[in-house]
């Protein structure tokens, strides 16, 4: 397999990685956060939904123009101003796998010479069409590490807090 044929898989299983590690995350464990700076769960769920929204434009840009300028997004406001605190993480994730497979199935198609083409992004500079995709690529796959994370620090937490209940009797 080559290069761009095993980051396109990596691409195309994003939402799955995803999906495996929120299975059963609910109730309190949504909007835990293991501090300040750090997102919850449906924080992170949003933000990869949104991130998707906005790659999809980003990818279609670069392909369809001719070095087209590629906003940058404040993703901190995102998540005060479109609400990530009332979102449904199960909505979120349903909305990032659909835009994910649309993108993939736009990309698998494309010919060789599509890949090298370059949008100017607002703050980083030039990227190429391969770049993007890698760069949605390693953003969910990091994400999907940070999930990880945050579940686990949560499953310590519920713990010490039942800890220091002590047995009921």
């Amino acid at each position: 397999m080559n290069e761009k044929a095993e980051l396109l898989e990596r691409f195309r299983r994003g939402p799955e990685l995803i999906a495996s590690l929120t299975t059963g995350a609910a109730g309190p464990e949504l909007d835990w956060s293991p501090g300040e700076g750090h997102w919850s769960v449906r924080q992170i769920m949003c933000h990869l939904s949104d991130s998707e929204a906005a790659g999809t434009v980003r990818l279609r840009q670069v392909i369809a123009e001719d070095k087209p300028l590629i906003q940058w997004h404040d993703e901190k406001l995102w998540a005060v101003r479109t609400d990530y605190h009332r979102r449904k993480p199960s909505v979120a994730l349903e909305t990032f796998r659909r835009l994910r497979a649309e993108n993939y199935d736009l990309l698998k198609e494309l010919p060789d010479e599509a890949w090298p083409r370059v949008g100017v992004h607002a703050k980083t500079g030039e990227k190429t069409l391969l770049e993007l995709v890698r760069m949605l690529t390693e953003q969910s796959e990091a994400y999907a590490r940070q999930l990880r994370d945050v579940r686990a620090a949560y499953k310590v937490f519920r713990h010490q807090q039942l800890e220091a209940k002590g047995p009921n009797l």
